[in-house]
């Protein structure tokens, strides 16, 4: 039996890709994309995305099939703008991924830990007042310690799920449309449509 094709990348952006890019003719990764859109300059981490979002963005893209990193290829027009001002939302996400982690491996306490300690922060961060400096500070040190420590664990978790594909492109969905206010709906029919349109240009696609 063939291999079906996959649907064409969107017109405009580059063929997705796994992993960084030195030029756009080599393809590129889901944030990358997006900073084409924003920027214009390929980078992984463009400045109007969350770094908690693009963290997430550039593991699931990484990690995902071919057929599923295609489908998440819209979204790479509303990652280009997904920095949401609320302090809480790095750490909610991360607690997010963990709880989805811990749906696959519900016995484990070093999860149960993690998940705790997230959600424990993004409450506090909500009853916050106005970030200073020394806030912002402490949101970075945050991501770049415990946070992405979190964050990895749970991914690395959800891979070893049967559907990993599934759960990790419904993660980024839902992430995306937390953070711009979109519909996590509307992001998924729009995947649809794109996977519609491929299948009709090269006569394959598997539906997510």
């Amino acid at each position: 039996m063939p291999v079906p094709s996959a649907p064409r990348s969107p017109d405009g952006l580059p063929e997705p890709g796994r992993f960084s890019h030195l030029h756009p003719d080599d393809g590129a990764c889901l944030m990358e994309a997006a900073a084409l859109l924003a920027t214009g300059r390929l980078t992984d981490s463009p400045p109007g995305t969350h770094p908690v979002l693009a963290g997430l963005a550039r593991a699931v893209n990484d990690a995902v099939g071919d057929t599923t990193r295609r489908a998440l290829w819209p979204l790479a027009a509303d990652l280009a703008d997904a920095r949401p001002a609320d302090r809480a939302y790095g750490p909610l996400l991360v607690g997010t991924v963990v709880d989805a982690a811990r749906r696959v491996r519900p016995g484990s306490r070093r999860l149960r830990r993690h998940s705790t300690a997230d959600h424990a922060r993004a409450a506090r961060l909500a009853r916050a007042g106005t970030p200073g400096r020394g806030a912002r500070l402490a949101d970075l040190l945050w991501w770049r310690g415990p946070g992405h420590h979190h964050l990895e664990h749970a991914l690395r978790v959800l891979l070893t799920a049967p559907d990993a594909d599934a759960r990790l492109a419904g993660l980024l969905r839902d992430a995306v449309a937390a953070a711009t206010g979109r519909s996590a709906q509307a992001d998924h029919e729009q995947a649809e449509l794109v996977l519609l349109r491929g299948r009709r240009a090269g006569g394959g696609g598997a539906r997510l």
